[in-house]
């Protein structure tokens, strides 16, 4: 079992813990910034440290209002980004295949470094997500859009209900571009199913 696994395991007992003593969850760390500018017809988004459950609903929330405000082409800058989790990869690779649904449009990985690209490979969803290995892609927007980002206004405030929905769905868009990834997260799926399940039962 491999140490992403682990990890999000470890915050899903978290959750349950916090769920049943009816106490608030809080994240351990703050989440990192996300910064967001567009340039031209392209929707920049640039993660400032590490790309986590944390943000992951602030970022989908983020695609989601410029798709539909017609935005079809995104860049996610990954150059101060030194890691991401299922959460976060899902969360991309949802948008990226709700885009490839559409018919139009595309997510772009610029400055991944080999850590973040190895697990884009493992996951195989390199051909899900157009990632630019040789760092050649947009050259002269990588120059301007330093000057053009700002924070994202998406709120980074969600209910415990909320991020399980949202973690679930994120596991969900891996399995969903690479089948071989059901095996992986199959536990995880289910914790999580039987999570929103109850949470929905006790609010009807």
């Amino acid at each position: 079992m491999d140490c992403m696994v682990l990890r999000l395991r470890a915050w899903l007992l978290k959750l349950l813990h916090y769920k049943h003593h009816s106490l608030p969850f809080h994240p351990v760390t703050p989440p990192a910034p996300i910064l967001v500018g567009k340039i031209g017809s392209i929707f920049w988004m640039r993660v400032e440290g590490k790309g986590s459950f944390q943000n992951s609903v602030q970022v989908k929330n983020c695609f989601q209002a410029m798709i539909d405000d017609g935005s079809r082409h995104f860049v996610v800058d990954l150059e101060r980004c030194p890691i991401m989790d299922s959460t976060f990869l899902g969360t991309l690779t949802g948008a990226a295949l709700n885009l490839r649904e559409m018919g139009e449009g595309e997510v772009s990985i610029l400055n991944a470094n080999t850590r973040n690209q190895q697990l884009l490979r493992s996951l195989g969803l390199d051909h899900i997500l157009e990632v630019d290995i040789e760092g050649t892609k947009l050259p002269d927007e990588r120059t301007q859009v330093r000057k053009e980002l700002e924070s994202c206004a998406q709120s980074l405030t969600t209910c415990n209900n909320e991020q399980a929905a949202h973690v679930l769905e994120a596991h969900e868009a891996l399995i969903k571009a690479n089948e071989e990834n059901k095996n992986r997260f199959s536990d995880v799926i289910e914790f999580l199913e039987k999570e929103v399940r109850d949470k929905a039962t006790a609010a009807a």
